[in-house]
């Protein structure tokens, strides 16, 4: 099976999502909590420049200290990694592609058929790349899941590839 998935079609960048890079991905969501309701959507530039300002200003204030490091906060991240299920949001990777303007949808190609979506509607699909810290290595390389969870249990798996049409 091949991991390497490719973004083709009528977009001005080719390009190709290696979904095995992804558990160091920032943006990684853990599926448990996301589908438990525990899940809390960050905005990533927000969080960064609230957590710079606040390090700023101390810093201003007090003077540079260096951090203690946090071994446990390392090892829980590190166990999490190998116990947990991940996605990723589908919509930023198409963005990134730059669907041209005549393209309206996004098939997604499998093995076993093609799924077609409205372009405007790729807010709703996110990747699942992990299940308990392990690739999809039998039915993958992702399953494509709906963010209301009407398709959990019966994703769309054996992705090869996404077309912008």
């Amino acid at each position: 099976m091949e991991f390497i998935i490719p973004v083709k079609g009528a977009v001005k960048f080719t390009i190709t999502l290696d979904p095995t890079v992804w558990i160091f991905d920032d943006r990684k969501i853990d599926l448990d909590e996301f589908f438990s309701g525990e899940y809390e959507y960050k905005d990533e530039l927000e969080e960064y420049t609230k957590v710079t300002s606040a390090h700023w200003s101390r810093e201003i204030i007090e003077g540079a200290t260096v951090p203690p490091t946090l071994q446990t906060e390392k090892k829980y991240e590190r166990t999490k990694a190998l116990t947990s299920t991940f996605g990723v949001e589908l919509q930023p990777f198409i963005q990134n592609a730059e669907p041209l303007e005549e393209a309206s949808s996004l098939v997604i190609e499998t093995i076993e058929g093609e799924h077609s979506f409205p372009l405007n509607g790729l807010d709703t699909l996110l990747l699942k790349f992990s299940h308990k810290g392990k690739p999809l290595r039998e039915d993958g390389p992702v399953h494509v899941i709906k963010k209301d969870g009407s398709n959990i249990n019966n994703p769309i798996k054996f992705v090869t590839a996404f077309r912008v049409e």
